[in-house]
């Protein structure tokens, strides 16, 4: 019986020193990052532009942020496996392919993604 113990706890004590050479940041990361062009112009487009990615029955509209480069950012800190629909006024809608996104040890993967908007 003491050598279980022993063992267990040596099992526990090298699970837990594993990682200790990770240093996690604090701060949540968006495992999609859009940015959305009209497909002729190859202007940004942001306002107006809706952005929502879907993971099975999960569903999140991304969340606009001005910027030198206007984006569209979501699914903090969530893995999966996503598509992208894509509208805008004026715009054929855009339906991706899927996108996953995967996580370190710390923190989701970011994927960068640029839609190009085809004018109706």
């Amino acid at each position: 019986m003491k050598n279980i113990f022993l063992i267990l706890s040596a099992l526990v004590v090298l699970g837990c020193n594993q990682n200790d050479d990770v240093a996690c940041t604090q701060e949540a990361r968006a495992g999609l990052n859009v940015t959305v062009k009209n497909a002729i112009t190859n202007n940004y487009l942001g306002l107006g532009t809706t952005v929502l990615a879907t993971d099975g029955n999960y569903s999140e509209t991304q969340e606009y942020m001005e910027g030198i480069v206007p984006s569209f950012v979501g699914a903090w800190e969530r893995e999966g496996n996503y598509i992208l629909r894509v509208s805008a006024e004026g715009y054929a809608t855009y339906i991706s392919e899927t996108i996953t996104v995967n996580s370190d040890e710390c923190h989701v993967i970011p994927q960068q993604v640029e839609v190009l908007l085809q004018p109706e």
